[in-house]
C-alpha cells in the first residue's frame, strides 16, 4: 500500500468511451468540490449521483487515503466535464473511516442512508471492509476497493469452497492469495531459503503472511519464526530477541508501514541486519522515512507495474499533478481512479434511463460486473467473484532512500 500508484505491464490508453482522462482542480480534504457544475442545468433537468469514498482521511494512514479521495475526485470532475453521463452531474461524498472497523462501518451507514449515492471506492483496510461491506450490500450499493487485498472479501472464509459473499464487492487491486506467494518466490529464488515472519494481527498482515508462508514452505524454504506485534505498540525489543537467535536471512512482515518503519529500524539497530520485506502496506515513502538510513535493502511487493512505467501511468500523474492536490497520489492513486471510472462506466448503462438513483442500483450493480475497458492499472475487469482479471505484481528495493524497481512480472 505506499508510494507509487501501481500499473499493470501493458497498460494502454484508457479507453476513449471513458474519456475520463483530463485534469481537475484542487482537491484536498474538500469532499465537495466536485459538485460543480452538479444540480440543476440550464434546463432544470440535470439530476445528482454521488459516488463516496471512505479511506483513511486522518491519522498514520492518511496519506494513502487522501490519495485515494484525490483520484476519485479526478475521475468525477472530468466525468463532469466531459458529460459522460448525460442529464447527470456526479458529486464527491467522502468519509473518514480513520483505518477503524466501526468508524468504517458508521461511514457506511451514512452513505447507504444518502438516496443519491450509487456506488463507494473503498476501503483501504481489508478489517474495515469486512464491517463496511454488508451495510452498503444491504442498500444494494456498489463497493469498488482500490486496496483490499484480503481473499475472504470475495471467495468467503472457506477457501477449499469459495463463496462470493456481497454481490455488491469488486476491487482492482489483486489480492494477498497472489501477492503473498509472490514474494516466497522472489526471495526463494534468490538464494534465501530460511526467513521469519511478523504480523500485526489485522486481516491485512495475518493473511499476507499466511500466504507467505503456504508459498514459501512449498518451495522448501523454512520460517525460522513466527512472531506477531500489536499495531499500537512502537517497541520492538523482545520480537527482534525472539527473531535474532534463529539466524533467519530475511524477515517477511504483514502490515503497513507504521510499524514496519520502526521495526526495521529497530532490528538493525539491535544487531539483526537482514532485510525486511513487505506487500503494498508498506511500500511508502513515509516508510523510508520511519526506518531510517539502514533501510537500504528493504523490500516490498505492490500490485502492477510502476505507475511511471507505462504511457497511460504518466498521463494519470500528470494530470493529478496538473490537478493541484496538496497531497501525492501514493500507493492507490491509479487503482482508486481506475475504481471510480470503472463505476462511471457502469453509470452510462444504469443511469441512462433511470428516475432516480435509488431504482440505478441494482442496474449499476449488474452492468459493474460486465465492465471491462483499457485503466491506469491496466484491464479494468472483474471475475464472477468480483476480482481484478490483472495479475500483475512488482517488487521494489530501497536503494539510496528512494524505493526502486527490483522486478515487475505476471503471477502464474
Amino acid at each position: 500500500m505506499p508510494k507509487r500508484s501501481a500499473v499493470s505491464v501493458g497498460a494502454t490508453l484508457l479507453v476513449a468511451s471513458l474519456a475520463l482522462s483530463a485534469c481537475g482542480s484542487r482537491g484536498g480534504s474538500d469532499t465537495s468540490s466536485s459538485a460543480a457544475g452538479s444540480g440543476a442545468s440550464a434546463g432544470g433537468a440535470t439530476k445528482t449521483a454521488k459516488i463516496g469514498v471512505i479511506a483513511p482521511l486522518s491519522g498514520d494512514l492518511a496519506a494513502l487515503g487522501l490519495g485515494i479521495q484525490n483520484s476519485v475526485d479526478l475521475a468525477i470532475k472530468q466525468a463532469n466535464e466531459t458529460n459522460a453521463i448525460p442529464g447527470w452531474k456526479l458529486e464527491l461524498a467522502a468519509e473518514d473511516d480513520q483505518a477503524t472497523a466501526d468508524v468504517g462501518k458508521n461511514a457506511a451507514t451514512k452513505l447507504a442512508g444518502d438516496k443519491d449515492v450509487i456506488g463507494v471506492v473503498g476501503t483501504l483496510n481489508s478489517s474495515v471492509a469486512l464491517q463496511v461491506q454488508p451495510v452498503l450490500s444491504s442498500a444494494n450499493i456498489v463497493q469498488v476497493s482500490p486496496a483490499n487485498t484480503g481473499v475472504s472479501l470475495t471467495k468467503g472464509e472457506d477457501a477449499a469452497n469459495p463463496a462470493r459473499p456481497f454481490k455488491t464487492y469488486f476491487r482492482t487491486c489483486t489480492t494477498d492469495a497472489i501477492q503473498g506467494p509472490f514474494a516466497a518466490r522472489f526471495l526463494f529464488e534468490s538464494g534465501i531459503k530460511e526467513v521469519a515472519t511478523v504480523h500485526d494481527k489485522k486481516a491485512y498482515g495475518q493473511g499476507l503472511v499466511q500466504a507467505f508462508t503456504e508459498e514459501f514452505e512449498k518451495l522448501g524454504g523454512t520460517v525460522v519464526a513466527a512472531e506477531t506485534i500489536n499495531p499500537d505498540e512502537d517497541k520492538y525489543d523482545a520480537v527482534v530477541s525472539a527473531i535474532k537467535p534463529k539466524s533467519p536471512k530475511a524477515l517477511y512482515y504483514g502490515g503497513e508501514y507504521p510499524n514496519a518503519g520502526p521495526l526495521s529500524q529497530q532490528m538493525k539497530s539491535q544487531g539483526l541486519n537482514i532485510p525486511l520485506m513487505g506487500g503494498d502496506g508498506i511500500f511508502d515513502p513515509k516508510f523510508i522515512e520511519l526506518a531510517g538510513s539502514t533501510s537500504d535493502g528493504d523490500l516490498a511487493t505492490s500490485v502492477g507495474a510502476p505507475t511511471d512505467s507505462t504511457d497511460s501511468g504518466k498521463k494519470f500523474l500528470e494530470e493529478y499533478k496538473a490537478a493541484g492536490y496538496s497531497d501525492p497520489s501514493a500507493a492507490y492513486g491509479g487503482y482508486a481512479y481506475d475504481a471510480a471510472n470503472s463505476i462511471i462506466n457502469a453509470l452510462k448503462t444504469s443511469l441512462a434511463n433511470a428516475a432516480s438513483v435509488e431504482d440505478a442500483r441494482q442496474a449499476t450493480v449488474d452492468a459493474l460486473g460486465k465492465v471491462s475497458f483499457d485503466g491506469v492499472t491496466g484491464k479494468v475487469a472483474f471475475d464472477e467473484f468480483g476480482d481484478t482479471t490483472t495479475k500483475i505484481l512488482t517488487v521494489y528495493k530501497v536503494t539510496g532512500g528512494e524505493w526502486k524497481t527490483e522486478k515487475t512480472d505476471e503471477f502464474k
